[in-house]
């Protein structure tokens, strides 16, 4: 009996494919996005060795080593292009209520710029140059603060210097095709988890900004008022009543707390089930499945 089925064995297949036994989450699709850590890795960490010489930081364009000692005085500027490609845009919106767009400045930003997330802005430098040398410019004085993209071409207040660009994946040394697998020289033992946080309850504690919201409830038992607002409670408030949205605040004693999390996560954390806390009897019975 002949096996019609389609293996596929390009490397998109094997990124994508999910092994027996193994969790969804194991899949780099699982992150919560490109931009923050995930609960199982952070895939930001990636990009800090992608140019060859230099350590960039993993959530900005400044350079915050030099793997190579002929780049050590490239340490404490910033990347502004790769390849042609620039890795910083500029901030524009309103300012107030009901204004038009205007450069969004500020004194520690007085260019009103904004680095570009790294998968975003080196995904087409990858594409096309991986293991190549590329023209990089950067600022020609160290930048603490962000500064706006050079002009094209750069002229004498920017210093340009060719890097070689990493491949993403490794490659198989018996047969020279690239493999599903990071290679070591982005990614080495524990990269990938160590901008998690230890013990990982900090990570639920301190996302105030709310980007956790994809993996943890944030206002839950909601009920319209009849009068265009709405009544619920914060997942971290320690008591459902008087309901009330309080904001997420670390030193708001209404709001469960780092101890409380690191002693009793399991105990001050509730189910929630469509969005309302779940009924007590199948929390239980959902702690002791969990148990």
């Amino acid at each position: 009996m002949s096996d019609d089925r389609i293996h596929p064995l390009n490397l998109s297949a094997q990124l994508h494919h999910q092994a027996a036994g193994n969790p969804p989450s194991t899949l780099p699709e699982s992150a919560i996005s490109n931009a923050f850590p995930g609960l199982e890795f952070d895939f930001r960490n990636i990009w800090r060795f992608l140019l060859d010489g230099i350590e960039l930081h993993e959530s900005d364009n400044y350079v915050v080593a030099a793997t190579d000692p002929r780049y050590d005085d490239l340490v404490g500027h910033r990347l502004l292009t790769v390849g042609g490609c620039r890795v910083v845009g500029h901030l524009v919106g309103p300012t107030r209520p009901g204004a038009g767009s205007a450069p969004l400045t500020s004194p520690t930003n007085p260019d009103g710029v904004t680095m570009l997330e790294w998968s975003n802005a080196l995904a087409d430098v990858l594409a096309g140059h991986a293991d190549r040398t590329v023209d990089c410019v950067f600022t020609d004085h160290p930048a603490p603060t962000p500064v706006g993209p050079p002009p094209d071409p750069p002229d004498e207040h920017y210093r340009t210097v060719p890097l070689r660009v990493r491949p993403l994946f490794a490659t198989s040394p018996v047969t020279g095709d690239q493999l599903a697998v990071i290679a070591e020289d982005l990614a080495g033992p524990g990269d990938l988890t160590r901008g998690l946080c230890s013990p990982w309850q900090n990570d639920y504690r301190e996302c105030a900004c709310y980007y956790w919201a994809a993996s943890r409830p944030d206002y839950v038992n909601v009920e319209d008022t009849g009068s265009g607002t709405s009544t619920g409670d914060h997942w971290f408030a320690v008591h459902r009543e008087p309901r009330e949205y309080v904001l997420d605040d670390r030193e708001d004693s209404r709001l469960v707390s780092y101890d409380d999390l690191f002693q009793d996560w399991q105990g001050k954390l509730r189910f929630v089930v469509g969005g309302n806390d779940a009924p007590e009897h199948l929390e239980t019975e959902i702690g002791d499945d969990d148990r």
